[in-house]
């Protein structure tokens, strides 16, 4: 029940309110939508998670208050570029999206300390740094996709050989690892909703 909980609370305030909040910020999807429907979203489905996170509360006590309110503040202040964007960062990501879903996916659980702990901080540390390379792949991905209009280039080797360099020339690399990191993720899920269920 706990873990459904708190995956669902991290799909209203990342999947749902981040993205909406996202978009009111410089447009980055290019959608039509109304800055006031964004709005409903982001403030209704983070609205929603911190309800969850209250429920949780009752099962778990006091210890989860501080995980909401950092909650509330990094999806605003990451998203909306707050304090002058200092939480806008490949760091800033990969902590507020890697590393925090875990450390409050552990205090949420509540299996006390000892050598679960060690495993989470281990696992908060693993997620950061998978999130650090995710994002330093897709900026630029995006970039080329997004915003670039044109790519013109050519590669010298050695042995005199050239190769033309060109959009998809670039994006396929940063793509690729995308995809596979996109797959490790999902497969690490999956073992370890294995190991909980056991």
């Amino acid at each position: 029940m706990a873990l459904g909980a708190t995956v669902l609370a991290f799909f209203l305030a990342v999947g749902l309110s981040a993205h909406a909040l996202d978009e009111l910020t410089g447009r980055p999807l290019g959608t039509g939508i109304p800055a006031a429907t964004l709005w409903a979203v982001a403030v209704g489905s983070l609205g929603g998670a911190v309800l969850l996170g209250v429920w949780g509360i009752s099962r778990n006590g006091l210890v989860l208050v501080p995980f909401i309110l950092a909650g509330v503040l990094l999806v605003f202040g990451y998203n909306l570029e707050l304090f002058g964007g200092r939480l806008h960062t490949d760091m800033g990501f990969a902590i507020a999206w890697g590393g925090f879903p875990v450390a409050v996916g552990f205090v949420a659980q509540a299996p006390g300390w000892g050598t679960p702990a060690a495993s989470a901080t281990a696992g908060c540390a693993a997620a950061i740094t998978l999130s650090y390379a995710q994002r330093r792949l897709s900026m630029p991905a995006k970039q080329l996709r997004r915003r670039a209009h044109s790519v013109t280039g050519e590669i010298t080797y050695r042995d005199g050989t050239t190769v033309t360099v060109d959009r998809a020339t670039l994006l396929a690399p940063l793509e690729g690892a995308l995809h596979a990191l996109s797959l490790t993720v999902a497969l690490l899920a999956v073992a370890l909703l294995a190991l909980h269920a056991h």
